[in-house]
C-alpha cells in the first residue's frame, strides 16, 4: 500500500485514452444528437452509454489482444500519408503479416469490425448488444481521434516527454471542456463508405502528432518546473499533476486542438452508430421501458472490474 501510494505521489492518475472522464463525456454527447427515432432508445439508456464508454479500457487488463485496437503506430509504415500501408485489412495482412500488424496497432480496421457488429445488432433487435457494441465502438473511435495514438511515441518516451498522453487527453480536458469548450455539434451524418471515414480520422490524428509533441516542449522550456507542475488532491491522494497555469497555455498554443479533436469525436460516433442503424434497414427499436439486459451481461461487466481493479494491464501501456 504505501508503494502505491508514494507512486501516486510522483505521477498522474492517468492511463487510458481520453481518460474515463472524456470519454464518458463524448460518449454521452454523441447520443443528444442522434435522430429522433434513434433518440427515443438511445437517451433513456445514456447512462449505461456513458458509463460503459470505459469497458475497453478495462478489457486491457483481462483480454491480451485488446490493446492493440486501441491505436496504430502509423510512422512504422513510413511518413505522412502512410501510402505504403495498405488500407483495406487483407492487402495490409498480405503485405505485411498479421502478427506485425497486431504488433503496432489495428484501431482503424477494428472499428470497422465493431460497426459490422453494430450493424448485426440492429438487423436482430438486440436491444443489450445494441448498447454494449455502440459504448464499445464509440470508445474505438475516439481513441482514432487521439494523435499520439497513431504514433510509436505514444507517451513522449523517445522525446524525453513522457506523461504527455495522459496530459493530452485526459488533463486538458478534464480542467477545460466543462468551463471553456462548447462540444455541442451539428446531428449525426450518414457516412457512405465508413472505412475510408475512420481512416480520414486517423491521418488526421497523425497529422497532429508534432504539433502535439512540439508544443509541450516549447512551453516546458518557458515554464520553471514548480510552475509546470503541482500537488493536487485526487481522488483522495496527493498526485502530481500538471499545473492549470501549464495546462491552459498549452491548449492555447494548440489552438483548440484538444477541444476539436473531442468536438470530431462526438459526431463521428453519433455518425456511425446512425449509419449501421439506416444499413441495417432502419429497424424500429426495442421499447427503452424494457429491460434488455440480463444476468449475464452484469457479470460480464463485472469480470471487467474485477481484472480492471487488480490493475495488472496486458500489452502495452499507454
Amino acid at each position: 500500500m504505501y508503494a502505491l501510494s508514494f507512486l501516486s505521489i510522483l505521477f498522474p492518475f492517468y492511463s487510458f485514452a481520453w481518460g474515463f472522464y472524456g470519454h464518458q463525456k463524448i460518449n454521452y454527447q454523441a447520443v443528444l444528437i442522434l435522430p429522433p427515432q434513434m433518440m427515443a432508445f438511445y437517451k433513456p439508456h445514456i447512462g449505461f452509454l456513458s458509463l460503459h464508454a470505459v469497458d475497453p479500457d478495462k478489457r486491457r487488463y483481462a483480454v491480451t489482444e485488446e490493446g492493440p485496437r486501441h491505436y496504430i503506430d502509423l510512422d512504422r509504415y513510413g511518413s505522412f500519408p502512410f501510402d505504403s500501408l495498405p488500407k483495406r485489412w487483407e492487402d495490409a495482412v498480405e503485405k505485411f503479416g498479421e502478427d506485425s500488424l497486431q504488433k503496432h496497432g489495428i484501431v482503424p480496421w477494428w472499428v470497422q469490425v465493431m460497426y459490422g457488429r453494430l450493424v448485426k445488432a440492429f438487423r436482430e433487435k438486440d436491444g443489450a448488444r445494441i448498447l454494449k457494441v455502440s459504448a464499445d465502438i464509440g470508445h474505438y473511435i475516439a481513441d482514432a481521434h487521439v494523435p499520439l495514438h497513431t504514433s510509436s511515441n505514444h507517451n513522449g518516451q523517445l522525446t524525453g516527454q513522457h506523461g504527455i498522453h495522459g496530459f493530452w487527453e485526459s488533463r486538458v480536458p478534464e480542467l477545460l471542456a466543462e468551463k471553456e469548450w462548447d462540444l455541442f455539434t451539428g446531428k449525426a451524418d450518414y457516412i457512405r463508405n465508413t472505412g475510408d471515414y475512420i481512416w480520414r480520422c486517423v491521418l488526421q490524428s497523425a497529422a497532429a502528432v508534432d504539433s502535439v509533441l512540439l508544443m509541450e516542449k516549447k512551453l516546458t522550456a518557458a515554464f520553471a518546473p514548480d510552475r509546470k507542475y503541482a500537488f493536487e488532491n485526487r481522488n483522495g491522494q496527493l498526485v502530481k499533476q500538471y499545473s492549470s497555469d501549464f495546462t491552459q497555455a498549452y491548449d492555447r498554443l494548440l489552438n483548440g486542438m484538444i477541444e476539436r479533436r473531442m468536438h470530431q469525436s462526438i459526431h463521428a460516433i453519433a455518425s456511425f452508430w446512425y449509419t449501421a442503424w439506416v444499413d441495417a434497414g432502419q429497424p424500429v427499436l426495442p421499447s427503452p421501458l424494457l429491460p434488455v439486459l440480463g444476468p449475464a451481461d452484469e457479470e460480464e461487466f463485472e469480470w471487467l472490474n474485477r481484472a480492471w481493479r487488480k490493475g495488472e494491464m496486458k500489452g502495452r501501456e499507454e
